[in-house]
């Protein structure tokens, strides 16, 4: 494990932990920046600063929305609520398993308030291209993204690349080439054994697939399933019928999480974990692996996330913290093929400012 001082001079002040208690009670207020103990003794504050922390810790501990019973995270929404900048780092698109396109995507991260918002389809850049004119349409920020795939055993683990370079030539370019390829051939092999038991066939699969340029997957396989009325939705279909332990799954190639890591740091992107605690699939992810990730390069966590209840953010949270590793929330949006909203939990700006500091690619976040 990297020590406290060689990952602070890598990552600079937003990411360094002078005092345990200063970093915990940053991290529960959504802040990045540290105070040093002298500044923390000298302030004192006026009787309007003490108004606005009464009236943001109000907001904190007002409830805004909630989850179905199924999700039972909180939201984080509530944790940056004074932040002057709204950012959701983890969206999805019809060029992966989203049922949005590039610009309706904006559009709705327009409708909800959002400041920024990161494209992050499954292996793919092929949505790279349209951000621009929707950012300009729509004022919000994109940043773009993928979400890559790796698989640690039989579990699958996904990575957000922020930043990196889309070139061809690279060695994450070349890995999601070769997942995208497996997860055809995959999908074609559970609808033939699902298709025993349900009546289900290949083209129904591609009934569900916006295009050509769409990374097929598990996603569209469900939509085949709920238009047959086998299923009522997406999250039905991968809890009965497409989970990972069940007898139609088909394993895929992926490369493992540290050549994932790996080769988006080669790319020249910052990599985070995402959801690695979901309580809505087989199993979290152990310490052990993560661990090893860190040790790799990892960069950061997605904490805030629907598919973590109290218990894993307390869990990531603390890891992060221990690793000096970026805290981050997304609402992992898919349009209408599961119940995530937009902006549902929120990534500090001072984060971003890191993420786009670490960043070595070229690739910049797309402002209006």
């Amino acid at each position: 494990m990297k020590s406290a001082d060689s990952r602070r001079s890598a990552s600079g002040t937003v990411s360094s932990q002078p005092e345990a208690m200063n970093s915990r009670n940053a991290a529960l207020s959504g802040r990045c920046e540290r105070e040093s103990p002298r500044e923390a003794r000298s302030f004192i504050p006026s009787s309007l600063e003490v108004a606005s922390v009464l009236v943001s810790l109000f907001s904190v501990l007002t409830p805004r929305c909630s989850h179905a019973s199924v999700y039972p995270g909180r939201m984080s929404e509530r944790s940056y609520s004074g932040a002057r900048r709204r950012i959701d780092l983890h969206g999805h698109s019809t060029c992966s398993d989203g049922t949005t396109s590039v610009p309706d995507l904006f559009a709705q991260a327009q409708a909800v308030g959002l400041d920024v918002l990161a494209l992050t389809d499954h292996d793919t850049v092929e949505g790279w291209p349209q951000p621009p004119a929707a950012v300009a349409a729509t004022g919000v920020a994109a940043v773009p993204g993928i979400e890559v795939s790796s698989e640690h055993g039989h579990r699958s683990v996904h990575l957000l690349a922020l930043l990196v370079d889309p070139s061809e030539g690279t060695a994450l370019a070349a890995e999601m080439a070769e997942a995208r390829s497996s997860r055809i051939e995959r999908a074609r092999r559970m609808v033939e054994l699902i298709g025993r038991d349900h009546p289900v066939t290949w083209d129904d699969v591609l009934a569900q697939v916006a295009g050509e340029e769409t990374v097929i997957g598990r996603p569209h396989i469900a939509d085949a399933l709920v238009a047959a009325g086998v299923v009522p939705d997406r999250s039905a279909a991968f809890a009965e019928i497409l989970r990972g332990s069940g007898p139609y799954y088909v394993p895929y190639y992926a490369p493992s999480p540290l050549e994932a890591v790996a080769a988006i740091r080669e790319a020249g992107g910052v990599s985070v974990i995402a959801h690695p605690g979901s309580v809505t699939r087989d199993d979290d992810l152990p310490v052990e692996p993560l661990e090893e990730l860190v040790e790799a390069g990892l960069d950061g966590v997605e904490v805030h996330h629907r598919e973590h209840d109290d218990a894993e953010r307390e869990r990531l949270q603390s890891f992060a913290e221990r690793h000096d590793l970026l805290v981050t929330g997304g609402g992992d949006f898919h349009g209408t093929g599961k119940p995530n909203l937009l902006a549902e939990n929120l990534t500090d700006p001072a984060v971003l400012a890191e993420i786009e500091r670490r960043a070595t690619s070229g690739t910049r976040v797309i402002r209006p």
